[in-house]
């Protein structure tokens, strides 16, 4: 593969806080009151699993109203036709309640979960490169990503959990979606730091928050498309197409989840951009990017399944 990909991340400084114990009764209770930024706990955790099983991905779920869960609230309330309050009231709720499915559903760590191999990720691009393989750092950051969730949540609603044990009984977010249909458009919105996927009589497909750009590498504004989907990529850094890189080095990174790409690039026609993965999910809409879409894994990886070489991409302010 020779594509030369730059959208390795610009690293905003942010750590997931310690979440106190959620308790999941609560979380799977749908008698839940008004919530507004800034809210966090049981009600807010629900609302994240509801609003990604709509297709409204607010990237992680991690019990915070935050603002990547305002964008995908807004984002609900639009498509819905309801007022477009910025908050979770009564009619948003019920809304998300005409899914009936349980919030949380229970889980039991497999040995499979535990093979691996796990190991914590090298810092700098030289040192990436003699790796075979860039997977996950444990069996819970591993976890985390399955359920879309920080490991701080899964860690919040499952104390005192060994997540390194086969036999260890979970309570976990119920992500299980339908697959979308194909999309025959997708539009990324800066202002909105969203990627959005349309079928072809522009009906919403999906919406996920996103990272996108940043001032060094802005958003290729204008009309473009899609040029191929590529699968556990390698990543080709080229230290003469990174403004803040010193030197002249180039490395190739081997594939993994915590590849600087993910496990999937979206490949525009616009040379040297794409949509991609992350190996940190929970900086997604808090970051910048040299100039590429981000999203988190997941998301990617539903991305990637309903597009197809030629689907229209339209980069926007």
């Amino acid at each position: 593969m020779t594509s030369r990909w730059v959208s390795y991340a610009l690293s905003a400084f942010v750590l997931h806080a310690t979440i106190a114990a959620i308790d999941p009764a609560a979380v799977n209770n749908p008698l839940q009151g008004d919530l507004a930024d800034g809210a966090k706990g049981a009600g807010v955790v629900r609302a994240q699993i509801l609003l990604g099983r709509a297709h409204f991905s607010c990237g992680e779920i991690d019990g915070t109203f935050g603002s990547n869960f305002q964008k995908a609230l807004n984002a609900f309330q639009g498509e819905r036709k309801l007022p477009v309050t910025g908050a979770l009231d009564a009619a948003t709720w019920s809304a998300l309640h005409r899914d009936t499915a349980p919030a949380l559903i229970n889980y039991t760590i497999k040995a499979m979960d535990l093979k691996g191999p796990f190991a914590p990720t090298p810092a700098g691009m030289e040192a990436q490169a003699k790796l075979t393989y860039l997977g996950y750092d444990s069996p819970l950051e591993e976890l985390g990503e399955r359920f879309h969730s920080s490991p701080e949540l899964l860690q919040a609603l499952n104390p005192g959990a060994n997540f390194e044990q086969a036999g260890q009984q979970l309570t976990v977010p119920n992500v299980h979606v339908v697959p979308r249909p194909r999309a025959g458009s997708i539009v990324v919105s800066k202002s909105e730091s969203s990627v959005r996927a349309y079928d072809a009589s522009g009906r919403l497909l999906a919406f996920f928050a996103a990272t996108i750009g940043s001032e060094h590498d802005p958003l290729p504004i204008g009309e473009w498309k899609i040029k191929r989907v590529f699968h556990n990529p390698k990543f080709y850094y080229d230290a003469t197409l990174f403004w803040n890189a010193k030197g002249s080095d180039k490395e190739v990174l081997p594939p993994g989840p915590n590849n600087p790409v993910g496990p999937v690039w979206i490949d525009l026609s616009r040379e040297h951009y794409g949509i991609h993965g992350t190996p940190e999910p929970g900086k997604v809409g808090h970051a910048s990017s040299h100039g590429c879409i981000r999203l988190t894994n997941w998301d990617a990886l539903v991305l990637a399944a309903m597009v197809r070489p030629g689907t229209r991409a339209t980069l926007k302010e």
